[in-house]
């Protein structure tokens, strides 16, 4: 036998109204539950969002500093090529200050006009250098046998005449040969033997000599001691003038000082080249 409970109703109001609050309780939390479900889903798309847009930024960041970059490289083109146009003047420079020094240091042929240039210490021998040009390598540089000394006696007389011989070769190359580069001559002077003549190169020694009277155009003088090359001989004295070379033959030249104080009792000075 069931036994049928009867509730007052105050119970079932009571009843009813927890039900309601339980199901209102669990809306509510399946509501929140969507709420947040919903706002998680959308922050991930802001954040994808704010992801995209971050990266399109930065392509147009990219984009905005790629000019400068390729300007950086135009401006870096343009220096190298006026750095290599400088490095071009510059090797053009030092070729031609290397030809000018190389001509200098070479010699030069003999014209119509030469300047020759005697010198010797005190108490040395005399040097004859003939230079086509005042600043160039002397085409010819021989030294005599004669001292100084004895020259500038015979110089004091007013005239001079000096002559070098040297001995024809058999051989036709040998002959072939200038004058001026005959190695050995005969020294004459005025008529009297005075020893052996030598060609030999322009030394230190003689550069020092001829770079001191090279403002010099016609004149003569003394060197003083260390500055003109005469070291431990003493002072160097020279004499130095422009002379007109004439060519007789391919076996005899002969060159006249050009003095222009002949007339008023300069010395006369001449020197004949002879191929015998």
């Amino acid at each position: 036998m069931r036994t049928i409970m009867v509730r007052s109703p105050h119970e079932s109001s009571s009843s009813s109204s927890s039900f309601s609050k339980r199901h209102f309780g669990q809306w509510m939390i399946g509501r929140a539950s969507e709420d947040k479900k919903k706002k998680k889903e959308e922050g991930k798309v802001a954040a994808e969002e704010i992801v995209a847009f971050s990266t399109t930024c930065d392509d147009d960041d990219e984009a905005d500093v790629a000019p400068p970059v390729k300007a950086g490289a135009r401006k870096k083109r343009s220096s190298s090529s006026a750095v290599a146009a400088v490095a071009v003047r510059v090797s053009r420079f030092r070729t031609a200050l290397a030809t000018a020094v190389a001509g200098r240091n070479r010699p030069v042929g003999f014209g119509p006009r030469v300047t020759g240039t005697l010198f010797g210490c005190r108490r040395g021998h005399v040097h004859l250098a003939f230079q086509a040009d005042p600043r160039a390598c002397p085409a010819v540089l021989i030294e005599l046998a004669t001292p100084t000394s004895a020259l500038v006696r015979e110089m004091a007389s007013g005239l001079v005449r000096i002559a070098l011989e040297c001995d024809r070769r058999g051989s036709a190359g040998a002959s072939a040969k200038k004058l001026v580069e005959e190695p050995l001559w005969r020294a004459y002077c005025n008529g009297r033997k005075c020893g052996y003549a030598v060609r030999r190169e322009c030394g230190p020694a003689d550069w020092r000599v001829l770079r001191a009277v090279e403002p010099v155009s016609t004149g003569a003088g003394v060197l003083p001691a260390g500055g003109g090359g005469g070291g431990d001989a003493g002072e160097t004295m020279y004499l130095r003038a422009r002379f007109e070379r004439v060519v007789g033959s391919r076996d005899s030249e002969a060159f006249y000082m050009m003095n222009p104080d002949v007339n008023n009792g300069g010395p006369e000075l001449s020197i004949y080249l002879l191929r015998v």
